[in-house]
């Protein structure tokens, strides 16, 4: 049995993966109307942050095997207790706060010689107006901790730009630090799972699409990307895995630059220890999906097979809708593109909100891009394809 914190999309899509395993999940929800909470019969309600809802996860007859995650806000120290306790963690506490807090993780791959942007912390205003002296004219502010799809990050050219931040930070606020801001090429990512025996995979380096700072488009493999450049990209995520003992799947999204000698290389940008947007593609487009893996990955099952089932796949987010309901435009979508995979996740329409994905294989990155878009489109209850 296997325990999850979070009810959102990621753990309703662990759903089917569990179901043809024959794992049994039970899942701690946030309300009984969750993503999760709508597929999942094992959907306590409870707070990541509530010790109690936590430990009667774990131990609630019948006691899970192994407790994991759908998102990253869940305490250390109770995560550490468990563990000490005898209940198996995946990622373990000592792992999952890199993906928490990005200070901790930008120390950590600093110290492993993993490739970053330059970086620093902000104990106040003037360590940024320094920080923007020497990589200007602007740099990248982020919260340490809670930010998310863009929130908790700013683009600044002074330190005004966030003086409200320092503000809270003065008060015994979150943490702040500051990024140079990259001029990357475009952003890739690279999903890998871990077994706590060691085993490690990856799938085929990704091209993610941002639009307002959330993913809007994932392309798998990235198109036209140097053969040698997919290595170091993957050889690195498997460093990051192995350097931070990461069990479970673990996303890193990276950014393609020019290197020193003009040849493109990448940088680190952002951690995740569970399945992720980047990942989603996998499902119809891989032998194995990520949600499939990581369930095995924490139960330290032999790994699944993470090679594409066609040339390519291309994953468009549905980001808001002017449908009050998605799955009233779900005759549309099929009758237009049969070959189009719709994947809804149950949640109430709000302006920009991830509220499902389309996925479309095959042969022609044109083709495949532009059904994906349009199917996206349709859910969306835009009229063109030129809007998707």
């Amino acid at each position: 049995m296997v325990a999850v914190v979070g009810g959102g999309q990621l753990a309703r899509m662990m759903v089917p993966a569990a179901t043809a395993l024959g794992v049994h999940l039970r899942v701690l929800v946030e309300a009984p109307t969750t993503s999760a909470a709508q597929v999942v019969r094992d959907a306590p309600v409870g707070a990541a942050a509530d010790d109690d809802a936590v430990r009667g996860l774990v131990t609630a007859a019948p006691a899970a095997d192994v407790l994991t995650f759908e998102h990253e806000h869940v305490p250390n120290a109770l995560l550490e207790a468990l563990v000490a306790e005898g209940h198996p963690v995946h990622p373990g506490a000592h792992a999952l706060v890199h993906a928490q807090d990005k200070i901790v993780m930008r120390r950590r791959l600093t110290a492993l010689g993993v490739p970053c942007p330059r970086w620093t912390e902000l104990p106040d205003a003037a360590a940024l107006d320094a920080f923007l002296a020497e990589v200007g004219p602007a740099a990248v502010v982020k919260t340490a901790r809670g930010g998310y799809d863009g929130k908790g990050v700013r683009v600044v050219r002074s330190s005004g730009d966030v003086a409200d931040w320092f503000a809270a930070l003065a008060d015994g606020g979150v943490p702040l630090l500051a990024e140079e801001r990259v001029p990357f090429t475009r952003e890739l990512a690279v999903l890998v799972a871990r077994r706590p025996s060691g085993e490690v995979r990856a799938w085929p380096v990704v091209e993610s699409v941002q639009r307002h700072g959330v993913c809007s488009e994932v392309v798998a493999p990235a198109p036209d990307l140097d053969p040698g450049l997919a290595r170091e990209a993957t050889a690195l995520a498997v460093s990051v895995a192995e350097g931070l003992d990461v069990t479970g799947v673990l996303a890193v999204e990276l950014f393609e630059v020019p290197g020193a000698d003009g040849a493109p290389t990448v940088l680190v940008n952002e951690l995740a220890m569970r399945p992720h947007n980047s990942g989603h593609w996998t499902i119809d487009g891989s032998v194995t999906s990520q949600f499939e893996q990581h369930l095995r990955a924490v139960l330290d099952l032999p790994l699944g097979e993470t090679r594409a089932r066609e040339r390519w796949s291309v994953m468009a987010n549905v980001l808001g809708s002017s449908h009050a309901d998605l799955a009233d435009a779900l005759g549309a979508v099929t009758a237009h593109d049969a070959g189009a995979k719709v994947h809804l996740y149950g949640k109430d329409v709000r302006p920009g909100r991830k509220l499902g994905h389309v996925t479309v294989t095959g042969d022609d990155l044109d083709d495949v891009r532009a059904r994906a878009r349009t199917a996206a489109a349709v859910l969306r209850g835009d009229s063109t394809e030129e809007d998707a």
